[in-house]
């Protein structure tokens, strides 16, 4: 059974950048991996996936400014956030094979 752990997340100014850690207990090596984020009292939304031979999907709403990525040696895949918005505000979750969610870590982008 993988557990996943998230860290990362802070409070940043307008234009910063962060990147998101979700580390596995286990290998991640064959499943596809994706960011979620879910702000107050809005959905939670897919903001980018990766498959395991590296495809990647992203909401519009981040294409061009976060890329995710996966170290299947280090069983790890990260969220680079570049030039944030405050709109970006929410928690954001890791999920493994669409089913198994991390705890969640808090963004804060202030303007």
């Amino acid at each position: 059974q993988v557990q996943l752990v998230e860290s990362g997340g802070g409070v940043v100014q307008a234009g910063g950048s962060l990147r998101l850690s979700c580390a596995a207990s286990g290998s991640i090596r064959l499943n596809t991996m994706g960011w979620y984020r879910q702000a107050p009292g809005k959905q939670r939304e897919l903001v980018a996936s990766i498959t395991s031979p590296g495809s990647t999907n992203y909401a519009d709403s981040v294409k061009g400014r976060f890329t995710i990525s996966r170290d299947n040696a280090k069983n790890t895949v990260y969220l680079q956030m570049n030039s944030l918005k405050p709109e970006d505000t929410a928690v954001y979750y890791c999920n493994l094979q669409y089913l198994l969610w991390g705890q969640g870590t808090q963004v804060t982008v202030s303007s």
